[in-house]
């Protein structure tokens, strides 16, 4: 099984690299891990021309998408700023998950077919909301888009989402036997979700032809 964890937090040695240590630690033996921190990464954030023209990919998004590509499981790991990603991950959404690659729209129609189907993935999310607060002031928003909006467009399943908070005042060194037993249970019970289901997409959409 390929595992692919990303590291969404724009600054090294953080509590996310910790939990992507101890996830990474946890998994089936035998899982080929791939790990790639989005601060490393030099590309462009924003997506130019929106889905007007393709803008080419620098190679570090290159090197994402085929990691993307070839992997069985997805570990998103970040913390939440204003109810979202930092904008470097959220860029990086917009710049990899393209359609062609990641979904397509069908013609003449509002729906789409979800290209990356065969995976699933688990997002683990540090906040200093608390999470009972996450859910019933907020309506567990950030949970809902990323499994739905996100993951779940473009064919991720299941999307597990493990909410961590607070980290403010003490509540990291405090919870984080809890957070460790939490994170070690996800990693264990990770199986590749539906094999049979899985293509590879990179190829061709490279070799596709898009009009300016």
């Amino acid at each position: 099984m390929k595992v692919l964890l990303l590291d969404g937090h724009p600054d090294g040695g953080r509590l996310t690299r910790h939990l992507l240590d101890i996830y990474a630690g946890a998994l089936p033996a035998g899982a080929e891990v791939t790990r790639i921190a989005v601060r490393d990464l030099a590309f462009d954030p924003v997506l130019r021309h929106g889905y007007k023209r393709r803008t080419d990919w620098e190679p570090d998004v290159h090197t994402v998408a085929e990691a993307l590509d070839a992997c069985d499981h997805l570990v998103v790991a970040f913390p939440m700023w204003w109810g979202a990603e930092p904008a470097e991950l959220k860029g990086l959404i917009d710049r990899v998950l393209l359609p062609g690659f990641a979904f397509a729209y069908r013609n003449n129609s509002n729906l789409w077919d979800a290209l990356l189907e065969g995976r699933s993935a688990d997002v683990i999310v540090t906040m200093d909301t608390p999470p009972l607060f996450l859910r019933f002031a907020y309506g567990n928003a950030i949970v809902r888009r990323w499994k739905a909006q996100v993951l779940g467009f473009v064919g991720f399943k299941p999307v597990r989402f493990l909410a961590l908070g607070t980290v403010k005042n003490g509540g990291a060194d405090k919870s984080i036997g809890a957070w460790t037993a939490k994170i070690e249970k996800l990693a264990r019970s990770t199986r590749h979700a539906n094999p049979a289901k899985k293509q590879p997409r990179l190829a061709a959409f490279l070799g596709r032809k898009v009009s300016p």
